[in-house]
Order: structure tokens, then sequence, then C-alpha cells
């Protein structure tokens, strides 16, 4: 690092994430921005997420009460793509006409020839993804992937589950994701845990938490899964605590269900909607900040290692209010620091 810089100073407004002036070279932790939502379904925005966060992170104080300093091993923003920013123009507008029309519907050649050319660029999207979490794990860093709707996850967890197998997945969420090919998009971002789950053996575990949207299907598939998939419904967490049940003692139970390694997969609509008012799924219902942080951090007083995260589905607000990218920036810099915390447990 700088000799010169300062942590408790003002950030300049060209300084990268959180204020740091650190190459991803330089840095122990490389984020990876993925400006992509080619098939969200209902509010749209997240391909403005990655420069949301990198906005409101130069607000953060650096030193954090419970992780310590965390900006001292280094952390890095690549440039965002210009090909993925052509890629999610291209796909957006190719889903569109299958999204208007509810899906793929049979005798209408247009609409499967839209989903495919939006499955194809997907497809490069996620190869894209994977070779740079690739690149930078291979480097000896520590990789996090910024979003983008939740379908840009399946690349980062694919190259982490190489690295690392028999990692699991805590999955925080609104929704299940479990759907197959969701209005016949194959990486639909309704589909990435079902991908996960039918395409990576490398993951041993999916641990869902907050989930409180989904189809009977998914729910079947949770139920069907001999245990590889576990939820804990939104329903489970609140009955919980009405019934009086620390929330410490409910996370020690969720996190019991990991194996030693894992991977923080975080759809920021699994917090309460008044966190994330502009995510592109808002649900009633949620985890509060506090509360997450506790999950994370549950994670690292098990002993467990947090080798790498993603997190998406931010989405800031048209009229310009900054709220969405605050909780973002700083949900992600606690993400980084129980990370970093528990490498040196």
């Amino acid at each position: 690092m700088a000799t010169h810089f300062d942590p408790s100073a003002a950030a300049p407004a060209d300084s990268g994430i959180f204020g740091l002036p650190h190459s991803p070279d330089e840095a122990h932790v490389v984020l990876v921005p993925v400006p992509f939502e080619a098939t969200t379904s209902y509010g749209g925005g997240t391909s403005e997420g990655p420069g949301a966060i990198l906005h409101a992170s130069r607000q953060v104080d650096l030193f954090d009460v419970e992780t310590g300093r965390p900006y001292e091993r280094g952390i890095a923003l690549l440039p965002e793509s210009e090909d993925l920013r052509a890629w999610n123009t291209r796909a957006k507008e190719r889903a569109q006409l299958v999204i208007e029309a509810g899906g793929i519907h049979p005798g209408q050649p247009e609409l499967q020839a839209a989903a495919a050319d939006v499955n194809a660029l997907c497809e490069k999207m996620n190869d894209a993804v994977y070779r740079t979490t690739k690149h930078w794990l291979s480097q000896g860093k520590r990789v996090g992937v910024v979003g983008g709707d939740h379908s840009i996850s399946f690349g980062s967890i694919q190259a982490h589950a190489e690295k690392y197998p028999g990692l699991g997945v805590l999955h925080l969420d609104a929704h299940a994701d479990l759907r197959n090919a969701y209005e016949g998009f194959t990486w639909s971002h309704a589909s990435i845990m079902y991908n996960v789950v039918q395409r990576l053996p490398g993951v041993k575990s999916l641990v869902q938490v907050a989930i409180r949207d989904m189809s009977q299907e998914e729910h079947q598939l949770i139920e069907g899964s001999n245990g590889r998939v576990r939820a804990w419904f939104d329903s489970t967490l609140q009955q919980k605590q009405f019934d009086g049940v620390p929330w410490n003692r409910t996370v020690d139970e969720i996190v019991s269900q990991l194996p030693q390694q894992v991977y923080l997969s975080f759809d920021i609509d699994g917090l309460d909607p008044t966190l994330c008012p502009h995510t592109g799924t808002p649900v009633p219902g949620g985890l509060s900040f506090p509360q997450a942080n506790a999950l994370i951090a549950g994670v690292v007083r098990s002993g467990r290692t947090i080798v790498g995260f993603d997190l998406t589905e931010v989405a800031p607000d048209p009229e310009g209010s900054e709220w969405d990218g605050n909780v973002g920036a700083r949900l992600l810099y606690k993400m980084i620091g129980w990370m970093l915390k528990s490498q040196r447990a």
C-alpha cells in the first residue's frame, strides 16, 4: 500500500473501491464487476449495481469494530468489461421478446430463436466470469464477484468449486432460484442454484437462508435432494424469533450444515426490502442488516473458512437516492472483512 494513504481521510471522487489505492496485482482481494441483467423478469437496474456500490463505497469508514482493518490486505475492483456491457444490451433486447410473451410457446420459432440468442450470450458471460475468477484465484487472490443479477454467479461458483472441491454454498436470498430454465432461459437469474446443483459436482451442499418466494417444484427439489439442498425459510426463521430463540443459536444451526470451506452467494433481496427497495424482485420479510452480518460472522465463529463470494441484485434508485448502493457497499465490506478474518482463524 502507498505509504501516504490515510484510511481516515475523505476518499477522492476518482479513487478505487472504498477509496483505496490498490491495483489488482497489489490487492489480496480482487472484485470482479459483472454489469449483466439479461433475464431480469420484473424490475431492472442491477447492471448498474457495481457502479452504484463503487460510488457509495467511498463513504464507508475503513476501520471496522468487528473485523478490524480489512483494507490493509488490499482490495481492488477490476474495470467493467466493455464486452459484458455489449452482451448485456443485446441479450436484454432479445430477452424482452420472450418475457413480454410470458415465455416460450410451441409454434413460435421467433421466440425460440430469441431465447437461444439469450442463452448463448449468457454462456459467454458465464465463461468470462469463470475465466476471470479462475485467473485471479491462480494468482493467490481472494475473489468476490459483484453483479448484476444473480445469474452472474455461476462462473464464480464454478471456479471456486474447482479450486475448493467439496465446498458449500451459503445462499442468502428471498428466492430459491431452483427453477429449470425459467421462462425458457437456461441461465435465468431464477435458475442459478438449479444450475449449480445440477452442473457443479464440486459443490457439496447448498444452504439457503431467508427464502420466502418459490414454486412448488422448487420446494419438491429441496425435499428430494437427500440433504444436498437445505432451506431455512423466512417463515421458519421468523417463527423461531417469535418463540424467543436467540438469533445466534439459529445461526449455529444453519452453519452446522455447511462443510469446512464456504462460498457466500448473497442476493441483496434476502434482506428486508427497506434495505434494498429498488432491487429487481423485492419480497416482504427477510433479514435485517445485523442479522445478515451475524450470519456471516457465525461462519467464522465456527472455524470454517470463507473462500469467496458474490453480491448481486443491487439496483440503484432511478431517481438518484444512494440508499441501495450504500447498503450494498457496507454489506460488501462486511463480507470481505469476515472472509479475511476466517482465513486467519
